[in-house]
């Protein structure tokens, strides 16, 4: 947490000035508000850049520059390896760090190996993430695929900032898109023994339902056949979802995605617990009658419009089981939980929020990424159809088209909120123009250079100060930011900042590469090089390990 630390170091100093130029009557403010400190786009600007003068200038009541100029007063440059410091534009504070700071580095990942990067920054805060959670009435498709990238890179990115996290699928095993499932299972159990029967019409087309009552079919026979039908539903129900399930976890285990919990929906009604969180909501006067159905009044918690929790003929809706569900996760001790939902639930979230909010939990605990669509493109043209689900393509079909590798840092890329446009072509393209082979063929570089050299020394062995060249330096720079980078994609649920930066670390590599020659440097810059290499292959290894790729040694 080299850079990290001082930058810490560095925004206490100019907190600090500016309390003291308060106390001594040249600043006026009752309380100083949030400012940044982060590096500019524009070198020139210096290594660190704020606008504390900017946030200050409203309730300071003065000009930014002049604020800059009081501050700077007051600020122990030299005590925080800040050489020289400029006023610039409409009053930023432009930093010039101590070129030595950058050196720090090299032993500080020497030191902490396949570990650097972490750091405790979530004070273990215990955080569940639940993702994918999809209907096992079918297989797993592109949404679904997206999201196990994002939830898994998120829940690995908390690891490494120092949280307590834990990975949930949710089961959707009750309701309406079960017994649809068993008319579904029914009717292709039946055809298949020659049945003249139709598909419900809500039911589901895929091929992948008629191989599993083949194969149910090749191990009972007719067994079912003049059974009670809804019997003969219950049993096909309870064989397909096993199969299902197991075929989920197979598909997730192949894309690098395990789950600590798979929690399933049937239990909440077994349990009775959605039955006791109607009747919390009941004594609570949020819920009403009309229609012979039950309705939770969540447009007192901000909702455009009231919703129904019980149906007239009875049964319980999905957000009712809902309610009683992230009741349950609170009930297990997790201080906060983060969902990820397809853009079709962006209108559940308010409601959940005010469910939450009338049983007595904080609504902020709960916090939703919304995720948007995915298209595939092959040769340019959208890919829509899929043979074995009969509607989509799979997560099956697309690891068997691009691999694991490609698909992870592909659906990671991008931010969650963004639509994304899936290349195949470009994701089966073994060159600089497919970001992850970019990535993976600098780590495969390093590899070869440092298996060419035999031994590596240690960096307190060496004097590191010979790497001045301005593609070391950079470099080095890009290496420090690693776990800085990691904590702000924790603590802003962003996981798509580490494929941005595994990328640019990539590119300062290669430019490093052009530029500076390792092997045959001449004594003392030689051994400097092959730490800043080494170093910077272990950056590039747990970077890539975060989103779930592989860091190949040869390629």
């Amino acid at each position: 947490m080299l850079l990290e630390d001082l930058k810490n170091e560095i925004s206490q100093g100019l907190q600090d000035a500016a309390e003291r130029a308060k106390g001594d009557g040249k600043l006026f403010f009752e309380e100083l508000p949030p400012f940044t400190l982060e590096k500019p786009r524009e070198k020139t600007h210096g290594d660190l850049a704020t606008n504390i003068a900017l946030v200050l200038a409203r309730p300071a009541k003065a000009a930014p520059r002049k604020i800059s100029e009081i501050i700077l007063e007051y600020f122990p440059a030299e005590k925080k390896r800040v050489t020289r410091c400029e006023v610039a534009g409409p009053g930023f504070i432009n930093l010039f760090l101590d070129p030595s700071w950058v050196y720090d580095v090299l032993p500080e990942v020497e030191e902490q190996g396949d570990r650097y990067g972490c750091s405790s920054f979530g004070q273990g805060e215990k955080v569940q993430v639940e993702f994918v959670s999809a209907n096992p009435t079918g297989l797993l498709h592109m949404g679904n695929a997206r999201g196990a990238a994002l939830g898994d890179t998120l829940a690995n990115v908390m690891d490494a900032a120092g949280y307590e996290v834990t990975r949930e699928f949710y089961i959707n095993d009750a309701g309406r898109q079960i017994e649809n499932f068993g008319y579904s299972l029914e009717a292709r159990y039946l055809q298949l023994l020659g049945e003249d029967v139709d598909l419900p019409e809500n039911g589901y087309p895929g091929e992948d339902l008629i191989d599993s009552m083949r194969g149910l079919i090749s191990q009972v026979g007719d067994k079912y056949l003049h059974v009670d039908s809804k019997l003969r539903r219950e049993i096909l129900v309870k064989s397909a979802l096993q199969e299902k399930l197991e075929q989920m976890e197979e598909d997730l285990a192949n894309f690098r995605v395990h789950y600590d919990v798979w929690f399933s929906e049937q239990t909440l009604h077994d349990t009775g617990a959605i039955e006791g969180v109607l009747k919390e909501l009941q004594k609570r006067n949020d819920l009403y009658e009309k229609e012979g159905a039950l309705w939770f009044c969540s447009t007192r918690y901000g909702d455009e419009k009231d919703e129904v929790l019980v149906r007239s003929n009875g049964i319980p809706t999905y957000f009712a089981a809902d309610i009683a569900y992230h009741k349950n996760k609170f009930l297990r001790g997790f201080d906060r939980v983060i969902n990820i939902w397809g853009a079709d639930h962006h209108g559940h979230i308010l409601r959940l929020k005010g469910a939450l909010e009338a049983l007595d939990y904080d609504p902020d605990r709960l916090q939703v990424i919304i995720m948007q669509l995915v298209r595939l493109f092959r040769g340019g043209e959208p890919v829509r159809m899929s043979k074995r689900s009969g509607e989509y393509v799979t997560l099956r079909e697309l690891l068997e088209d691009v691999g694991t590798d490609a698909a992870r840092y592909f659906f990671v890329d991008r931010s969650a909120d963004s639509h994304l446009d899936f290349d195949l072509d470009l994701a089966r393209q073994q060159s600089s123009e497919n970001p992850v082979y970019y990535v993976q063929y600098a780590h495969a570089r390093i590899c070869s250079i440092l298996r060419q050299a035999g031994e590596i020394p240690q960096s307190r062995e060496i004097d590191c100060s010979v790497l001045c060249d301005p593609s070391e330096r950079a470099l080095l720079e890009g290496i420090a930011e690693l776990p800085g980078e990691i904590c702000y994609a924790a603590a802003n649920q962003e996981p798509h900042r580490l494929t941005h930066y595994v990328y640019d670390l990539a590119n300062l590599f290669h430019g490093f590469y052009t530029t500076c020659h390792v092997l045959n440097a001449e004594p003392g810059l030689r051994e400097a090089r092959l730490v800043l290499v080494n170093a910077c292959g272990i950056a590039l290894r747990n970077t890539l390990k975060i989103i779930g790729v592989s860091a190949p040694e040869r390629m």
